[in-house]
């Protein structure tokens, strides 16, 4: 066991070792959405540009007011209108979203105007520069409003679009392929003979990967030989930025992934503490990032949340980013403490605490779908009812 790399510094090792493998190219904003930007955008315009007004009111000079003192309506300015310089002693009519007036620095909202005849009177005392949107109060002309490695979402194609830009430039879509072993395994679909079981493995890390953003470049299955393990990655190598695979990677006799990599590239750590997923190799494959993760579902769930997708977030150009977690009280007990990190399947409850699934074996994936995060428990932590351990919610991945 003492041969187990630390869970954290299995984290920082894979994330130190890895480097951009994609390219960049400029693409219209409004198909940028989950992009990864390659530069960072400075705003080249202030948004708003000009101070505006909040809401519906009369525009004037602060130092014009008085209590009682009647206002002329000197101009009426509407949204998109370019408005003329006050004139002095008046106010302009002014609405939501249009500029102020040169001369005017103060905006008193329509419900506190009194009607006098053809004049308006504003009897409560306004604060200078009140109900007024300055010019750059959003953003300002050279501020970094997007920085390299941000993903793009549908707030940010908002945000671009109120500065003008049509093009921004991301990093190309990474390409990941994705190997499964195991002469158990079929295909769904095909008729399942005795022994064997149906490949769930490939079809999930297709879906995560997709769903973190990436391309998956081809999914093969190998059965369990040298050879059949050798080609299928040859393959890959061909079309793919990133490799991952799932099982052959233990010490079993059949598990040949670990030992072809020792023959086609480079290792650089085997076997994490951390429960499920001990069984993880990190390797280089002809200068191709290889990932192999345990076999067992569940395993390779919590493998790719924690490592694989790290390693693909600094590969396609993001910022690497770790997951958030939150405090939450357990709401069980366990005596019994273990020498790896551990991430159980759990439910908040209606009064707030965790509840660790019933089920929380490596090969189990119900668990995760009747859950909905994990917790996290530290190597050699028991857990006592009430006290506090770290809540990771499956959608913060």
């Amino acid at each position: 066991m003492s041969t187990l790399l630390a869970f954290e510094d299995a984290l920082s090792n894979i994330e130190a070792s890895a480097h951009v493998r994609v390219g960049t190219i400029d693409t219209p904003l409004h198909h940028a959405t989950g992009r990864i930007i390659a530069t960072d955008i400075k705003a080249p315009i202030a948004v708003p540009p000009s101070d505006n007004s909040a809401m519906d009111g009369y525009a004037l000079a602060f130092n014009d007011w008085q209590v009682g003192k009647a206002f002329t309506v000197s101009q009426r300015i509407a949204a998109g209108q370019h408005p003329d310089p006050l004139e002095k002693g008046t106010c302009a009519r002014i609405f939501t979203g249009a500029n102020i007036p040169p001369g005017a620095d103060t905006v008193i909202m329509q419900e506190n105007a009194q009607v006098i005849e053809d004049t308006l009177a504003f009897n409560d005392r306004p604060e200078q520069g009140s109900n007024i949107r300055p010019a750059g109060q959003d953003m300002q002309i050279g501020q970094t409003v997007m920085q390299k490695g941000d993903k793009v979402t549908p707030i940010h194609i908002g945000l671009l679009s109120s500065l003008g830009l049509t093009h921004i430039t991301v990093y190309q879509v990474l390409r990941v392929g994705i190997l499964t072993t195991g002469d158990e395994l079929v295909s769904v679909g095909a008729p399942l003979q005795q022994g064997q079981i149906y490949n769930s493995n490939g079809p999930m890390l297709s879906a995560l990967v997709t769903q973190s953003g990436h391309q998956v470049s081809q999914c093969l299955h190998a059965i369990d030989t040298p050879e059949a393990t050798e080609a299928a990655l040859n393959t890959l190598l061909s079309c793919s930025d990133v490799i991952l695979s799932s099982g052959g990677v233990s010490v079993g006799e059949e598990d040949h992934v670990k030992r072809v990599l020792e023959t086609l590239g480079t290792l650089h750590l085997w076997k994490i503490a951390v429960k499920p997923g001990k069984p993880l190799v990190h390797a280089s494959i002809k200068g191709t990032p290889f990932l192999g993760l345990p076999g067992n579902p569940s395993s390779t769930l919590v493998t790719y949340h924690w490592f694989a997708r790290l390693l693909l977030a600094v590969c396609s150009g993001a910022t690497p980013s770790r997951p958030r977690s939150y405090p939450v009280d357990a709401g069980f007990t366990r005596s019994k403490t273990i020498r790896r990190d551990e991430f159980l399947r759990v439910s908040i409850g209606k009064d707030g605490l965790a509840y660790a699934h019933a089920q929380q074996s490596s090969g189990a994936l119900l668990a995760a779908c009747e859950s909905q995060g994990y917790l996290h428990i530290k190597a050699n932590t028991p857990i006592e009812y009430g006290h506090s351990y770290p809540f990771i919610p499956f959608s913060g991945f």
